[in-house]
């Protein structure tokens, strides 16, 4: 018996899950939420308009597992799916997870540990995150952080969350801030939603760290998370918010967030072979922050790669590393000990220049401003 088995109070937990023409993934999503060792949940599926069989397939699990409802509203958006499960919600906390993602099965205990032991005070719990492809298997990129108490400055400044399926938010918080921001929708813009809401709650608490890889992210080509140019829109939608909510913001912290971004892309364009594309973001890293180039040493290393490989394609051949021979486990990951490590004290290293950053400029007050959320 686990030390957590042993509280006598289990809180419920909501698990808000919208989909949208789902049908690949949204059976190995259900399982993986229902294979939880934490077993007080209620596991809500908003059916956003698909047309394919995701409803069908929701509705025979849930015949077989009661905890599982199935909403269904017209296509309205991933925004207004996560509000409609939120409003239908019982739970004391509430978890989201994309309909494609998968959480290994200790994540909501170790969630629900982490927030209970920090109290009232805490908003906001993450775990960390492993990438997964389309048969579930590890790619071998993964996402750590360890950033928590007043983390505003440096959340504006990247998403060291990772992604929108690792999070378990306190609801009284939802309450104050109010939920997921249906605008983005509005204005033909979505894949922000998450981070946004994050910003809100952590004007107000403190976020805690699960340091487990315990979520699956799938990565694969085409989806939201690879649309750049509408992550770019939307990211600069979510700075304007974050400016008339916060105007006394430091400046350097909104291009902080667009270098990082433009970063992201240009590493991930580069992966995906597209010398052009990296090439393009790197010209927008450079735009928004000149500095990048003394800290920022793999700015040169993309731009000189790029540059050879699209004057002489031949030199694609040439991954670098050679194949991966056997699957790559949860283990093999949590090896890493030193990258782990390393990519931790950047983290921090980072995260205590932004405070201090902040700490010159008094910019986090309660905001009138809630966002439209239906």
């Amino acid at each position: 018996m686990s030390r957590f088995e042993l509280v006598t109070h289990l809180p419920l937990v909501s698990v808000i899950i919208p989909a949208y023409n789902a049908e690949k993934f949204i059976e190995r999503t259900l399982r993986s939420v229902l294979s939880q060792t934490y077993q007080n949940i209620e596991v809500l599926v908003i059916d956003d308009g698909s047309q394919d069989k995701t409803a069908e397939i929701v509705q025979t699990i849930a015949n077989q597992d009661q905890r599982v409802i199935l909403l269904r509203q017209a296509n309205s958006g991933v925004a207004a799916a996560r509000n409609l499960g939120i409003q239908n919600a019982k739970g004391e906390f509430i978890a989201p997870i994309d309909a494609d993602d998968i959480w290994y099965p200790e994540n909501i205990e170790k969630q629900v540990q982490c927030m209970l032991e920090g109290g009232t005070s805490v908003g906001l719990v993450y775990s960390w995150s492993v990438d997964i492809d389309e048969n579930d298997q590890l790619t071998g990129a993964f996402r750590v952080a360890e950033i928590e108490g007043d983390v505003y400055g440096t959340l504006v400044c990247h998403y060291f969350l990772g992604n929108a399926s690792c999070a378990l938010i306190r609801r009284t918080c939802l309450e104050e801030v109010s939920s997921y921001n249906c605008q983005f929708k509005t204005h033909n813009l979505q894949g922000c939603e998450d981070w946004e809401l994050a910003l809100r709650i952590a004007e107000n608490y403190q976020f805690k760290a699960v340091r487990d890889f315990l979520v699956g992210y799938r990565k694969l080509p085409g989806t939201m998370s690879s649309n750049y140019q509408v992550m770019s829109r939307s990211h600069g939608f979510l700075l304007d918010i974050v400016a008339q909510r916060q105007p006394n913001l430091p400046a350097l912290i909104s291009r902080l967030s667009k270098s990082n971004l433009y970063l992201y892309f240009a590493r991930l364009s580069y992966f995906q072979e597209d010398y052009p594309a990296t090439l393009f973001w790197i010209k927008a890293v450079l735009k928004e922050d000149y500095s990048a180039l003394l800290i920022r040493t793999q700015l040169y290393k993309l731009t000189v790669l790029s540059l050879l490989k699209q004057a002489f394609p031949q030199l694609k051949q040439f991954k670098g590393k050679p194949p991966q021979l056997s699957r790559l486990t949860l283990a093999d990951i949590q090896q890493k000990k030193i990258l782990i490590v390393l990519m931790l004290t950047i983290e921090n290293i980072y995260h205590q220049i932004v405070t201090l950053i902040c700490a010159k400029r008094s910019f986090k007050q309660n905001s009138c401003l809630v966002p439209q959320s239906e």
